[in-house]
């Protein structure tokens, strides 16, 4: 739903029929934006409707209609990183987001291809859990890499193990869509029920490939320790024969902006290779969505994909490598993009041309596929996690 034209008067008020948590919200902003347009000068949805505080005097958010607006924007929060006051307006959207969600003002069938994405995941078809004796440490690859890319899921583990010898590996879905989109109820049963299957079996750790996953694991995994794939990878040798020429450039996953360390991870691998590493414009901790963010797409995808549009533009022609499974899918779109996992393990092909990145309908195939290697791969006596129990 586009809402530029669809708004109301200045109401210079805070409506009275929306949750405290909202009415804090609003009031921060309205209180705290100076309107300098800092943050409209880098991002597409606000040079749409506006500074936050413009938007928050033009449109009523009790208003089903107006409640939409917030699922307009991608949640990167590069809006915070601009703010010289220190705001978070993403957060604002996201507070929107869970308002309408509790209202029951969201129509969800918009949203029917990521929520059943969603489900399968977590479902005892395609979730599995294997932590063999003295585990406290566990591989958690995510959705999209197992499916698009079942091999290369395969030789992280296995390079893991390397670092971790009784590495566990866990099958399942963190439901940062659902988290995302406002569901707040919805994610903290799902993901709170996994978060204690895992501590109850004393894990730890967590070696993520997915930024959404690190985000998540991060702000909800109390008690347990969260890294991503390529800080141990980094921190050890490099798969054989991960060697590579070429110039190429880094797109940071908007999850990640404040992550310096997962940043230098990465580009110590490519540089490490013997890539000749540039960067972007935006980068770091001023990384640009890539299109996916906030789930976007499914409501104006317009909008969605001027995002990747501009790191095209920033790329210059320039080969891009993500650490984000997402972000690779949704720029390789526009412009030559690979995934750091495939330039280690299949570094000719991913610079080059030729690898094969499997699409719906294989993915959930090749998820089959890679559950039951695992289960043919991991000790047998392996406490594995009870059939069903985490479907949705």
């Amino acid at each position: 739903m586009n809402l530029r034209n669809n708004t109301v008067a200045d109401t210079r008020g805070v409506p009275d029929e929306i949750s405290a948590s909202l009415r804090d919200s609003l009031d921060l902003i309205r209180k705290g934006c100076t309107d300098c347009g800092a943050c409209k000068t880098q991002c597409t949805f606000l040079q749409e409707y506006g500074t936050p505080k413009e938007i928050i005097d033009k449109y009523d958010f009790s208003r089903s209609e107006h409640q939409a607006l917030a699922f307009e924007c991608s949640l990167c929060n590069l809006c915070s990183t601009v703010c010289p006051e220190k705001l978070e307006p993403g957060d604002l959207f996201h507070t929107i987001r869970r308002e309408a969600m509790d209202t029951g003002n969201v129509n969800l069938s918009r949203y029917r291809a990521i929520l059943g994405y969603e489900k399968r995941g977590s479902s005892p078809l395609f979730s599995y859990y294997a932590l063999p004796e003295g585990c406290d440490t566990v591989f958690f690859p995510g959705c999209t890499l197992p499916g698009t890319r079942p091999e290369t899921t395969w030789q992280i583990f296995k390079h893991l193990q390397h670092s971790f010898p009784t590495l566990g590996i866990v099958l399942d879905c963190c439901t940062t869509p659902s988290h995302d989109l406002g569901r707040q109820n919805h994610f903290e049963y799902m993901f709170g029920k996994l978060r204690q299957y895992l501590l109850d079996n004393n894990i730890r750790k967590v070696l993520v490939a997915c930024p959404n996953c690190y985000k998540i694991f991060k702000g909800y995994g109390n008690g347990l320790e969260v890294q991503t794939v390529y800080e141990v990878i980094s921190s050890g040798d490099l798969p054989a024969g991960a060697t590579g020429s070429g110039e190429i450039v880094v797109h940071d996953p908007c999850p990640l902006r404040e992550e310096t360390a997962v940043q230098d991870s990465v580009r110590s691998i490519l540089t490490r290779m013997g890539m000749n590493l540039s960067e972007m414009k935006h980068r770091r901790k001023s990384t640009l969505c890539c299109g996916e963010g906030g789930s976007v797409g499914f409501v104006r995808s317009v909008l969605a994909k001027k995002w990747g549009q501009i790191c095209r533009e920033e790329a210059n022609g320039r080969k891009i490598v993500t650490y984000c499974a997402g972000c690779a899918g949704f720029l390789d779109r526009v412009t030559p993009t690979a995934h750091i996992a495939d330039v280690l393990f299949s570094t000719d092909k991913a610079i080059n041309g030729g690898l094969h990145v499997a699409k719906s309908p294989f993915t959930y195939i090749n998820r089959l596929k890679l559950k039951q290697r695992f289960k043919e791969a991991i000790d047998r006596q392996s406490n594995t996690y009870p059939s069903g129990n985490n479907g949705s």
